[in-house]
């Protein structure tokens, strides 16, 4: 069994797949270092064999988790790293160590599921676009908050703007003009994704017409679907790209 790790600013998103075919075994997303390893000791007749893992975390971050999953599972995690160039993908950024990995791994999974241009937009913390054309030219992208980002914003900085997770769900029932502070806050942040996702689109139609494949991927990706219907949702995008970048046979 193989554990692959997604971990970003806030959250970890982890799964543990089979290495013959990697059907799926279990997975889920963790709040913490600790309850990352709470949940994998969770899982039914557990048989480690490998550990793959890309972290927008700092050094010492990504460093002290690796330790703790060689301590208590006997594994060392193979941690994807930045490349200029990979399975067909040129980094497009002038100092391609800077791009993020999530985003890099996003579209290599991408590409490679699209076997030509795509766009592809990770709805997670940050809302981030990434373009790839034909010929495997990562063009650069596009970052903005994403809904966590901007409910937490408003929230700190608002006073009156108080209301707890509950409240925030129900209000996502539709996108009427909300008549309370919390349905305007929620629909309001949808709107805005909804209003980026398009404007990605608008771009991408821009450079290839309709001959790309979007991409939407990330926590919040089901919120923006009324605004690309044409998109395919992939929720573990950066896990096809991981796989890529750390290969294990």
């Amino acid at each position: 069994m193989i554990l692959e790790l997604d971990c970003g600013n806030s959250f970890i998103k982890w799964r543990v797949i089979f290495a013959a075919d990697a059907c799926v075994v279990a997975g889920g997303i963790v709040d913490s270092d600790q309850a990352l390893l709470d949940a994998i000791r969770s899982v039914t007749a557990l048989h480690l064999s490998a550990c793959r893992m890309v972290s927008v975390r700092s050094e010492d971050e990504t460093a002290s988790l690796c330790a703790q999953l060689e301590r208590a599972f006997g594994i060392t995690a193979l941690v994807a790293e930045p490349a200029r160039e990979m399975a067909g993908v040129r980094n497009g950024y002038d100092d391609y160590q800077r791009l993020g990995m999530d985003r890099w791994l996003a579209a290599l999974g991408g590409y490679h599921l699209a076997g030509g241009a795509c766009l592809v937009i990770d709805f997670g913390t940050a809302a981030k676009a990434d373009f790839v054309a034909a010929d495997g030219q990562h063009l650069g992208g596009y970052i903005c908050p994403g809904m966590p980002l901007m409910r937490t914003q408003l929230r700190t900085h608002t006073r009156r703007i108080r209301y707890d997770d509950a409240s925030a769900e129900r209000a996502l029932a539709s996108l009427e003009p909300g008549r309370s502070t919390v349905e305007a806050v929620e629909r309001g942040c949808v709107m805005m994704l909804q209003g980026f996702a398009r404007s990605q689109i608008e771009q991408a139609q821009a450079l290839w017409g309709d001959d790309y494949t979007l991409f939407l991927t990330g926590g919040d990706a089901p919120l923006v679907r009324s605004a690309a219907p044409q998109g395919r949702i992939v929720p573990d995008l950066v896990f096809v790209g991981l796989a890529m970048a750390c290969p294990l046979n």
